[in-house]
């Protein structure tokens, strides 16, 4: 597995891409930004210019079952934030 988990696809991520070239992915927790920016230009042949990471906390949760309610929490993960040259741009749906 590389250093891209996968590519974060929200509405917030969208607009982000489309208004300020801003890109999110799910990455490794043990990457490093300059690790992360390889990563990105080789894969999707564009030049980036920024990269903003941070580690985002678990969330409990719970649910109620008829054996009574189990209680856990998602897992921790770290999220990168990439910034494209301007006229640059990616295109997550291009190989479906």
């Amino acid at each position: 597995m590389g250093i891209i988990v996968k590519p974060i696809v929200t509405e917030k991520m969208t607009k982000l891409g489309e208004k300020l070239n801003r890109y999110g992915f799910k990455v490794q927790r043990d990457a490093n930004k300059i690790e992360i920016k390889k990563a990105v230009e080789a894969l999707y042949n564009v030049t980036v210019t920024e990269v903003n990471t941070m580690v985002v906390a678990p969330k409990l949760k719970s649910r109620f079952t008829k054996s009574g309610a189990i209680n856990g929490k998602t897992t921790a993960y770290k999220k990168a934030i990439v910034t494209v040259k301007d006229g640059e741009q990616i295109d997550f749906y291009s190989n479906i």
